[in-house]
């Protein structure tokens, strides 16, 4: 998410009387069973990080075309419960601030490792093509860095967001992405990224030089990537503090629910991920980029937004986390409302099986981005009206619990595309 295409606008309304005895008992079992599915998501989204971690040990201690494929395999696994949590942020600091440890994008690879000629990197990133893999010291906001060992440290705290340039992302699953697949060259056929796995062969056979360093940074990413879930997951056990600040106040907690459903589908989904980058054409702008995961990142999204809308959640294991709903609450207020969103929620959610559909036939999401591919930009174009929909009934929503302090974030692609050519 780039904070400069976003802009907020809360919602304020004037709290009648109501029955606080029924609204709290109510409201709090919905905040509490909204933390569980939290609780669980997360928990899974640890599993599938470890399980990866696991994946990507077995490639480095043996390259091949098999344990590379294993292991890009356990990248997809494990981000099907992670995007099924991003509904979690926004409404919640701890997340929010939080996220671009995990989840940072779009990034500038070029930084991280070796680049097609030609790459420039965004604009005004003096680093864009530092390429840490090939460069053991280097200057850095005119600090000299000792990059001879690839640590944990030297990633989050040194090259993440370095020189606060945002697209210098060192962290998470789209640098381990880009560290299995490579730059994805190819947007007019069906071709994710082609990274050999010879670039990971130690001694003779490897390709592009310091096969070391490129398995020690994959290392050290996924490593950062378990520990980085395991502090989350903490957040939101029965006394961590993500749980305790919802369920201090449960009608600030339901309008934090509504800020993380409104935001997701309408800012940051709607405008950031799908919408701006069918305007710029970018394959760039293509959210998991180098492995054309695309269409299945955005089905977990609004998945997640579903999850918590009607109060369930299944986990990974076949389990099913469920309890009293968001969904419910409505349909007491306003069932015409409660129907409209239920039924504007199963849109979106075809709106991102048919991108998946088309992407099995063969028009992955960087061709459907391209220019005269009207049948692609209907395809994704009718994800933004479903998702635009969902987020108005989401603000109504607001409006019929009588809740304030619900704050959906907007996007230039939606509220001000020619803002987005200047």
């Amino acid at each position: 998410m780039r904070p400069a295409h976003l802009a907020a606008c809360a919602l304020a309304f004037t709290l009648p009387a109501l029955t606080p005895a029924k609204a709290e008992i109510d409201r709090s079992a919905i905040v509490a069973n909204y933390a569980d599915i939290a609780a669980a998501g997360y928990a899974d989204s640890l599993t599938g990080a470890k399980a990866l971690s696991a994946a990507v040990d077995a490639f480095l201690a043996a390259p091949s075309e098999d344990t590379l494929a294993a292991a890009r395999t356990a990248w997809r696994a494990a981000r099907t419960p992670y995007m099924q949590t991003e509904v979690f942020r926004f409404g919640n600091p701890i997340v929010d601030d939080w996220e671009g440890r995990v989840n940072a994008w779009p990034l500038d690879e070029g930084l991280i490792d070796y680049v097609a000629p030609g790459y420039f990197g965004a604009e005004e990133n003096t680093v864009a093509e530092l390429n840490v893999v090939a460069t053991p010291k280097f200057t850095l906001s005119g600090q000299q860095v000792d990059a001879s060992r690839i640590t944990p440290a030297l990633l989050s705290d040194v090259l993440q967001e370095a020189d606060g340039n945002e697209a210098n992302v060192a962290t998470g699953y789209h640098a381990i992405e880009f560290l299995l697949w490579g730059q994805d060259l190819t947007s007019d056929k069906p071709v994710a990224g082609q990274r050999p796995y010879t670039d990971y062969l130690q001694g003779d056979g490897c390709t592009h030089g310091n096969c070391d360093r490129r398995a020690a940074y994959l290392k050290t990413a996924t490593d950062l990537l378990v520990s980085d879930l395991s502090w989350m997951t903490a957040q939101w056990t029965q006394d961590g503090p993500a749980r305790t600040r919802l369920m201090a106040d449960p009608d600030a907690g339901i309008a934090a629910i509504l800020t993380g459903m409104g935001s997701l589908s309408y800012g940051e989904l709607a405008g950031q991920r799908v919408k701006l980058g069918l305007m710029l054409h970018d394959p760039e702008e293509e959210h998991d980029c180098f492995s054309d995961n695309t269409p299945e990142s955005h089905h977990d999204d609004v998945l997640g937004v579903q999850n918590v809308y009607l109060g369930r959640y299944t986990r990974t294991d076949g389990s099913v986390v469920s309890g009293p709903s968001l969904s419910a609450l409505v349909a007491a207020a306003d069932p015409d409302l409660d129907a409209a969103l239920k039924g504007q929620l199963t849109a979106s959610l075809a709106a991102t099986q048919a991108l998946r559909d088309a992407s099995a036939r063969g028009m992955h999401y960087d061709m459907m981005l391209q220019v005269g591919n009207d049948a692609g930009g209907k395809l994704i174009m009718a994800l933004v009206d479903t998702l635009v929909a969902q987020s108005r009934s989401i603000e109504r929503v607001s409006t019929a619990l009588h809740l304030s302090g619900v704050n959906v974030a907007g996007d230039d692609s939606l509220n001000a595309p020619g803002e987005v050519f200047k």
